[in-house]
């Protein structure tokens, strides 16, 4: 037997979904007698895998007794679990969409014992409140993402920009982050059209069980379609900045950086609020100076008359 072709068997059954014995023959190049044979072996190792039977049916792995050997022992998978939720609720940029995926195939195999592990630490823990963007979920962040790679139509609340809040039908596509926010794209079906949902607005989220009909999404990088939108419905300001720094990572990471020559540089930066590029600003901890816009200037004015009251009050 392959090692190879069953570890490659493993890998695809870990994704959250049923997959036909006809598809995984043919993903494998091999013949459904042997994906059968194949899936008796991993039982043999431990793996919980299910069959169903009749011309829908498939395999799946589901959550057993216990974890599946040379994988994790009790206290590494509730700490993973943790880890990979805290991740998910404050994302690294990089890492984030990886670590719900993470998150959907660990709570797939989670035995109950562990979940209420889990959910215990989860509920006796307090995350300090991330300063620049809302709180996720990462129960619903991994729901959602069990949705997208099952293809499982979804039924959710929905908060809008003013505050009215309705039901929405929704074919989930992709998981997108941006920043400290996690965004939806998703084909709406009372509206018959794309949608990106903020992901902390969503409330009451339930799977339907309906498979999702393929359609044509409506940009082969949803990154980069959430991204456009985003900017296009949102007013953009750009900074044009000073800084009496040299150039470092961090400050690259902000945006476009160019020496000036003495210890300074030019520091071009986009954000859709003020508020953002001021904390930004203010964090560098050096000697800065705002050439543009002018909207910025007059809000770091603001900003300051505020706090030398509070430090005068003090």
């Amino acid at each position: 037997m392959s090692e190879s072709r069953l570890l490659a068997l493993l890998s695809l059954l870990q994704t959250p979904r049923e997959w036909p014995g006809s598809e995984l023959a043919q993903r494998l190049g091999v013949t459904r007698r042997t994906i059968r044979r194949d899936v008796e072996r991993l039982r043999d190792l431990g793996y919980p895998v299910e069959a169903t039977m009749g011309a829908a049916g498939g395999y799946r792995l589901v959550a057993g007794a216990a974890m599946p050997p040379l994988l994790l022992d009790d206290e590494e998978a509730v700490a993973i679990t943790v880890g990979l939720s805290t991740a998910a609720r404050h994302p690294v940029q990089g890492i984030e969409e990886a670590s719900v995926r993470a998150l959907a195939k660990l709570e797939q195999v989670l035995p109950a014992r562990l979940r209420h592990r889990v959910r215990s630490l989860g509920g006796a823990t307090v995350p300090m409140p991330a300063l620049d963007g809302p709180q996720v979920d990462p129960g619903r962040l991994t729901a959602l993402a069990v949705a997208v790679a099952g293809k499982e139509r979804v039924r959710f609340a929905y908060r809008t920009n003013d505050g009215t809040t309705g039901r929405r039908l929704v074919d989930p596509h992709r998981l997108v982050a941006a920043g400290r926010r996690w965004y939806l794209l998703g084909h709406d079906l009372d509206r018959d059209d794309w949608r990106i949902f903020r992901i902390d607005r969503i409330d009451e989220l339930h799977p339907t069980g309906a498979r999702i009909t393929p359609r044509e999404p409506p940009a082969g990088d949803a990154a980069a379609y959430v991204a456009e939108k985003l900017y296009s419905s949102a007013p953009t300001y750009e900074a044009v900045v000073t800084v009496r720094a040299p150039v470092t990572e961090p400050l690259k990471a902000l945006g476009e950086v160019t020496p000036l020559g003495g210890g300074a540089c030019r520091l071009r930066m986009h954000a859709d609020t003020l508020d953002w590029l001021a904390f930004r600003l203010a964090a560098l901890g050096c000697e800065f100076e705002v050439h543009e816009p002018a909207e910025l200037v007059d809000h770091l004015r603001r900003l300051a008359t505020r706090l030398t009251r509070a430090a005068d009050g003090a």
